[in-house]
């Protein structure tokens, strides 16, 4: 059973069925999608969530639904998975998120992040978590700054799963490891 973890504005949990109709919506905005390939329909979207379930039954962790109580049910999604593909950071696990255009702005992203973060370094013992995204995603890459991470020179490379030539191809990477004086507790 997949964890649930709280902020103090956030709750962080598993996916419920009644989630893929925002996913959907999330994932059909093209500000969202900006700086990732785009989900073409509705089974696509689905098959995002089928595969976030999947993880979380495989490992224990995976991307956790984030609900802003009092405000929505879902905001979007924050959380860490394994890199599903070699490369010469691999294998490694990787936070993400992703957040509905709406609440963009709150600090959402960073605040689930950190709670994801501390439960990686503490319950799940991670000695380290990267983050990637495109060069110009710059609000992406200033969440990573906030959480403490670093862009790991020489670590830019082109993401396998899209396309050659494709724009959004080229990624940097950025690092984090664990440091005990930092990651003592989580959420919970």
């Amino acid at each position: 059973m997949a964890p649930t973890l709280t902020t103090p504005r956030l709750v962080l949990r598993p996916w419920r069925a009644s989630d893929r109709e925002g996913l959907w919506r999330m994932q059909a905005d093209a500000r969202t999608m900006e700086f990732l390939l785009p989900v073409p329909d509705r089974a696509a979207s689905d098959a995002v969530a089928d595969r976030a379930e999947a993880h979380f039954a495989r490992h224990g962790f995976g991307l956790w639904v984030v609900e802003v109580p009092g405000a929505t049910d879902f905001a979007g999604y924050t959380g860490l998975v394994h890199v599903p593909y070699q490369e010469h950071f691999t294998p490694a696990v990787e936070i993400g998120w992703r957040f509905h255009p709406a609440h963009w702005g709150h600090g959402y992203a960073t605040e689930a992040a950190q709670a994801a973060l501390a439960y990686g370094f503490g319950p799940l013992g991670l000695a380290e978590i990267v983050a990637i995204t495109v060069p110009a995603n710059l609000r992406s890459r200033a969440v990573m700054e906030r959480l403490g991470m670093a862009r790991v020179e020489g670590g830019d490379f082109d993401l396998p799963t899209t396309p050659q030539g494709h724009p959004l191809r080229r990624q940097v990477l950025y690092r984090l490891r664990r440091d005990p004086n930092r990651w003592t507790g989580f959420a919970r």
